[in-house]
């Protein structure tokens, strides 16, 4: 193991670790993950959407998930809080007619009450009651979410002891809270998959784009917890953790509340 070449190449995945939107090509073959989720988020969104049908995506990060429905743009809206995104989207989105909003606080959505048929969020931040209240009646939510157990074996590793970021964030919490502000939870699911890491640059760039997970990690400080994967990765082929996901379809009931 040449430590110096090992550090100077983390040093310079460090240098490059930033996305244009939720772009991880960087890590193709690199890493593997979300290959063999139980369920398929994108065919559940189109099993109930229709062209007819008020759309809005929050947190739509770059929009292409958003794009990838190809629902029609009068008929959509989409938020983003992350400043590098929120400009992606406004040159994206906005030319398609979609109604895009800058947005940072997910318990104030710049829509007027009942104006949504469905909902979605795939990995962000959500408020049930102010979801209820932009839904109609009878509205979807749709989300699939990253759990607060996400990536843990892997923050021990580089960062031991560093406290969960999003506590709570599970199907259980999540299911009571949505039944709570007025849903019936028709679908919820659960599970635990690995993902693998075929070199530490690989590791390292993650580390330092996915900062909620792993809060001050750079490869000075985190220089043991590097060597450690390193030696996991010569010895086992891969650095493996555990990804945590969890999905809920909720229906607004018909008899709930238009706003909080």
């Amino acid at each position: 193991m040449d430590i110096q070449a090992l550090r100077e190449a983390w040093l310079a995945e460090q240098a490059q670790a930033r996305i244009h939107g939720w772009d991880f090509s960087h890590l193709d073959g690199r890493c593997s993950e979300e290959d063999d989720l139980p369920w398929d988020y994108r065919a559940i969104v189109c099993a109930y959407l229709k062209p007819s049908s008020r759309l809005l995506d929050l947190e739509t990060g770059g929009g292409e998930f958003l794009l990838s429905l190809n629902h029609p743009g009068e008929n959509t809206a989409a938020t983003e809080g992350y400043p590098p995104n929120v400009a992606l989207c406004e040159a994206r989105l906005k030319p398609l007619g979609i109604d895009f909003r800058e947005v940072r606080d997910a318990s104030a959505l710049p829509f007027a009450d009942g104006r949504f048929d469905i909902v979605i969020d795939r990995h962000g931040d959500f408020d049930p009651a102010e979801i209820g209240r932009v839904l109609k009646p009878g509205g979807l939510f749709i989300t699939q979410q990253v759990g607060e157990d996400n990536d843990r074996e892997l923050v021990e590793l580089l960062l031991p002891g560093t406290p969960k970021p999003f506590p709570g964030m599970n199907l259980r919490r999540q299911r009571q809270a949505f039944l709570d502000a007025g849903f019936d939870v028709i679908r919820g699911e659960e599970c635990f998959r690995p993902i693998r890491f075929f070199d530490t640059g690989a590791l390292v760039w993650f580390a330092r784009v996915i900062e909620w997970e792993f809060p001050g990690f750079s490869v000075e400080s985190c220089l043991p917890g590097l060597l450690r994967a390193q030696r996991i990765l010569e010895e086992n082929g891969a650095i493996e953790g555990t990804i945590h996901r969890y999905l809920i379809v909720a229906q607004k009931r018909p008899d709930a509340a238009q706003s909080k």
